[in-house]
């Protein structure tokens, strides 16, 4: 047991490393801990780690798909849809077959090995490409459509790759079984991951109490993962449902101190766990290079980049027909959504990045078969999956930033942030009049006395003066009175540390008053005046 808490506690050790020099490097943290992991499995002497494939299809996935099913935006998703769709099913399903067909006719693989291993490395990882793309300030619809698209191409290629392991381990196979099974698990997980997110929000409303509530919304991924997953399907698509639930329906049910709390609580989590389930898949290469022998290194290595070269080309040859074609064969779709720069195309076909989910499954493919044989080439696929990973995130997300600027793409997010602030500067000040009208309205039924709605009025004309852009002049009175409020609370803090140390305020008091600071402050950070400040 110490050696495991010391293990855990030196891979966090090297996870904060890791993102301190992905920091300084300008790229993923994904990226530096994976080469930290392989770096790390090839020192002598320091004991392998085996990543298990439970721990990742049972324990970390769940939270990690609800968590992004959350955070995505229910009307963005639905407005994307389509190629988001086009994406997360059909591209896989294609890169499934076109791995499958080179793994037969050029690496000589049974057509059912062929096919596990396309639905295994089918599946893009979001997790660094994002990274990046935020970074480097993406138009906001490529976010939305990879977000989407990581979302739900996991369920695809879980289920393809639960086909495909049982007809290699019976032997038999039916297409239209497979279709009408694939359709049933859809329709079935969607309606289940509704339910569940339906009675999530009923149960944390009942327990009104923000670290129960939190705890329940721990539960909530789980729940909706593991039954499907149960009754052999995927519990993918349920999680998702069950998070763009919450998303639409949470935010007039869920308390601000929940989910203020919340908010930490689940960044912090996702942010340990994509960190060291990155650094185990670099880890896995001690495993990998123990079981390879010299005589086949030629053959490994080959497997590897042909494979690599058919996810990526597959990527490129669906994106490009799946963006213009539909709109080359509907006229009112042309017109309602037109069709964008091939930058932006070429831009989301570079981002087929491999993770670890490919790795967990790849890891999950039992030992022997019905007849009691050892599975076929199940050596074979481990490699081919973790080299195709490590090319992928590598080398693409590598050189995505270079592709990026080369086709400068994020020039057309400068209107976007543009016409966005806008539309908040609205939202606000129209909010402020609704809110005005309600005070208007209850000083008026209750009879409120005036100091008390002097004070209410001072404060709604301060915030809207706050939000008012000098159009004479440019300037931002929101982004310098925020400097300002910046300022004066980091001033605040300190005289507050100041009177505890002198003893003239207890701790208590100084934890409250310093909670007031950290709302305001964390408020300015969520409006996005106070990101240029050195806190």
């Amino acid at each position: 047991m110490t050696a495991t808490i010391l293990t855990l506690l030196s891979l966090l050790v090297v996870l904060v490393a890791a993102a301190a020099m992905a920091r300084r490097l300008r790229t993923a943290p994904s990226i530096v801990l994976v080469i930290a992991g392989i770096a790390l499995a090839l020192i002598p002497g320091l004991p392998a780690i085996t990543l298990a494939p439970e721990l990742v299809l049972l324990v970390i996935l769940p939270p990690l798909i609800y968590s992004a099913g959350v955070s995505m935006s229910w009307r963005e998703f639905c407005f994307n849809l389509r190629p988001i769709t086009l994406l997360a099913f059909g591209c896989v399903i294609f890169t499934t077959c076109a791995v499958a067909a080179a793994a037969h006719y050029v690496l000589a693989l049974p057509w059912g090995v062929g096919f596990l291993i396309g639905a295994i490395v089918a599946p893009p990882d979001v997790v660094a490409p994002l990274a990046i793309a935020r970074r480097l300030g993406l138009p906001r619809r490529i976010l939305v459509v990879l977000e989407g698209e990581g979302l739900a191409n996991d369920a695809t290629a879980l289920i393809l790759y639960r086909f495909a392991v049982a007809a290699i381990a019976t032997g038999a196979f039916s297409f239209a079984q497979a279709t009408g099974t694939f359709a049933a698990i859809v329709v079935g997980e969607i309606i289940w991951g509704i339910a569940v997110g339906w009675l999530s929000l009923r149960l944390r409303r009942l327990a009104r109490e923000p670290r129960a509530e939190i705890v329940l919304s721990l539960i909530t991924p789980y729940l909706a993962f593991l039954v499907p997953e149960e009754l052999g399907g995927s519990g993918v698509l349920a999680t998702v449902s069950t998070g763009l639930y919450v998303s639409w329906n949470g935010p007039l049910l869920i308390p601000s101190a929940t989910r203020l709390q919340g908010i930490f609580f689940w960044d912090l989590l996702i942010y340990v766990i994509e960190g060291l389930v990155f650094l185990l898949t670099g880890l896995q290469a001690r495993v990998l290079i123990e079981k390879a022998s010299t005589s086949s290194l030629r053959d490994i290595a080959f497997a590897i980049l042909l494979t690599t070269a058919i996810v990526v080309a597959a990527r490129f040859i669906w994106v490009f027909p799946a963006t213009y074609m539909p709109r080359w064969l509907s006229p009112s779709l042309r017109r309602r959504d037109p069709q964008p720069p091939w930058q932006q195309v070429f831009v989301l076909g570079f981002t087929g990045v491999r993770g670890v989910v490919s790795l967990a499954a790849a890891l999950a493919i039992p030992l022997t078969i019905a007849s009691g044989e050892p599975f076929p080439h199940r050596d074979l696929i481990l490699f081919i999956t973790f080299g195709v990973i490590v090319l992928t995130l590598v080398g693409l997300g590598l050189t995505l930033p270079l592709v990026i600027r080369w086709l400068d793409v994020a020039k057309h997010r400068v209107d976007e942030r543009r016409r966005e602030h806008e539309a908040e500067l609205n939202a606000r000040n129209g909010a402020m009049d609704a809110g005005l009208r309600a005070l208007e309205d209850f000083a008026r039924e209750n009879q409120l006395p005036d100091p008390v709605a002097a004070v209410l009025k001072a404060r709604d004309d301060t915030r809207r003066q706050l939000n008012r852009r000098d159009p004479d002049d440019g300037s931002d009175h929101a982004a310098l009175a925020a400097t300002l409020r910046l300022k004066l609370i980091a001033a605040e803090r300190e005289y507050i540390h100041l009177l505890l140390r002198e003893g003239k305020i207890t701790d208590e008091s100084r934890r409250r008053i310093e909670r007031d600071l950290d709302l305001e402050e964390a408020g300015m950070h969520a409006k996005g005046h106070a990101g240029d400040m050195p806190l």
